[in-house]
């Protein structure tokens, strides 16, 4: 039975994904359904940050894309340098590659009013940079805090958050000694088994256990990761000063 805060959040979410989809129509003419579990990778658009990673296995990528048990929406969003040519190669072959799909969209223009709809809007952040590259990755902090749940590589500030399948899902990193092909491969598979074997089921099946997981996010962000406790460990232990 669904309790009163689950239900609330639930709404509330379905407003916020309608929010988004409306920019989704505007910009593709792609019509999104809210009842649809939405993953967003959405961020900084740098090579190793791996945007397609998803992609990695073509027939695998389409058959995700056609499950009609636990369907899923994929947006893509952000903005690489002018200057950095092989960013915007792959962000022009995502557009490209996923034009014929209907649950598929890359939405450009990313600044803060987009960032902040997408944030708002997913149901799963992902993020999935190679590992030892991710300085922090504080947008999947405030996805988080808006009721996303991040899908994430133990890399940046996740270590520090993460608890697998209780506040978080996490993506089994490849062997170190692997070369970065076969790590790319290793790891689009980690993925996703993890998509396919935990999140979609979970969405679907558990939805108690889904709104307990972003709960759980939300209050492991809070304590460690917002500004004021930033704030106050700079002024306490950087500059002593007394109370």
């Amino acid at each position: 039975m669904t309790g009163h805060k689950e239900q609330e959040f639930l709404e509330r979410k379905k407003e916020l994904k309608s929010l988004l989809f409306q920019q989704v129509a505007d910009q593709t003419g792609k019509l999104f359904d809210e009842n649809v579990l939405t993953l967003v990778w959405a961020r900084r658009f740098a090579g190793y940050k791996r945007a397609d990673l998803l992609m990695n296995d073509w027939k695998r990528f389409e058959i995700l894309l056609a499950h009609s048990k636990h369907p899923i929406q994929i947006i893509w969003a952000g903005k690489p340098y002018p200057e950095d040519i092989g960013a915007n190669q792959i962000f022009n072959q995502i557009i490209n590659e996923i034009k014929a799909f209907p649950n598929c969209a890359v939405l450009v223009g990313y600044e803060l009013g987009l960032s902040s709809l997408l944030k708002k809007g997913a149901d799963v952040w992902l993020n999935n940079p190679k590992m030892y590259r991710e300085a922090s990755g504080t947008s999947g902090m405030t996805a988080a805090m808006n009721g996303a749940i991040n899908l994430s590589i133990p890399d940046g500030w996740i270590p520090e958050f993460a608890i697998d399948g209780e506040n978080c899902f996490l993506i089994k990193p490849a062997e170190a000694s692997l070369s970065q092909e076969e790590k790319d491969k290793k790891e689009n598979a980690n993925l996703m088994d993890v998509l396919e074997k935990t999140v979609l089921p979970t969405y679907y099946e558990y939805p108690s256990k889904w709104f307990d997981i972003v709960q759980n996010g939300i209050k492991g962000v809070i304590p460690e990761f917002e500004s004021g406790r930033m704030a106050d460990a700079y002024y306490k232990q950087m500059y002593r000063h007394a109370d």
